[in-house]
């Protein structure tokens, strides 16, 4: 009973936040001049702050020497839970995210992620893929980085789906590290296939070393991606044994 009503208090009180989150966002678009509405995102980011001090998460970064907050990055995360999202908002970062074409769709959520620049993606059309690909390459180019869930869809806890390859060959193209992060924790506070949230609270991120794409090439973009792919499965074993 305790687990149920602190469930219905927690999608009462974020739903509250993010509909007062929409007149605040929009004046602030209004008066952002900067075509990457950088000012705007870093407010929309503001919210996901937020929601994580709704239900007092306990998000443990590590890693923060691997970040530079003034450098561009392609930024790639496992995925298992929604709570990735506003807990990957504390990394504090200037970027522009790779969603759901259907997220850009919905009412509220969809006009916060227009009005912050974010950038809808179809994968079942290799028109509307390329479209976001080309918008991911404009944002780089504008010295702002990019974040994806690589694997499309929330995975099991403690699993990792296979990687998409499209930001991969990007970050190759132009020469852009890859930031690699393994999230650990969020199935627990939130499984993918529940709204019920669990007795955990605590989200860990782990910042792991830059990958550099200089002097790699678009003909190895899967190498790539597995190899990044790998460093997060490693990351999150070394995590499940305790070190």
């Amino acid at each position: 009973m305790i687990r149920f009503l602190r469930t219905v208090w927690i999608w009462t009180a974020s739903t509250l936040l993010v509909l007062l989150w929409v007149p605040v966002l929009g004046v602030i678009w209004l008066l952002d001049q900067d075509p990457m509405r950088r000012r705007t995102a870093r407010w929309f980011r503001l919210l996901g702050q937020w929601l994580s001090k709704v239900d007092s998460w306990q998000v443990q970064i590590t890693g923060l020497e691997n970040l530079n907050r003034d450098r561009v990055y392609v930024v790639i995360s496992n995925h298992q839970s929604l709570t990735d999202i506003p807990a990957m908002c504390l990394l504090g970062m200037d970027a522009k995210w790779l969603v759901k074409s259907e997220l850009i769709g919905m009412p509220v959520v969809g006009w916060l992620l227009r009005m912050a620049g974010d950038i809808p993606v179809e994968r079942s059309d290799g028109r509307k893929r390329a479209k976001a690909m080309l918008d991911a390459i404009r944002c780089l180019r504008q010295n702002c980085s990019v974040i994806c869930f690589p694997e499309g869809t929330r995975a099991e806890a403690g699993k990792v789906l296979p990687f998409n390859e499209g930001l991969f060959r990007v970050a190759i193209r132009e020469k852009v590290a890859i930031l690699a992060v393994a999230i650990e924790g969020s199935a627990a506070v939130l499984p993918r296939d529940s709204w019920m949230f669990g007795e955990s609270k605590v989200i860990r991120l782990r910042i792991l070393p830059v990958v550099e794409t200089e002097g790699w090439t678009t003909d190895q973009s899967e190498q790539l991606r597995d190899e990044v792919r790998e460093r997060i499965v490693g990351a999150l074993s070394a995590g499940a044994n305790g070190s």
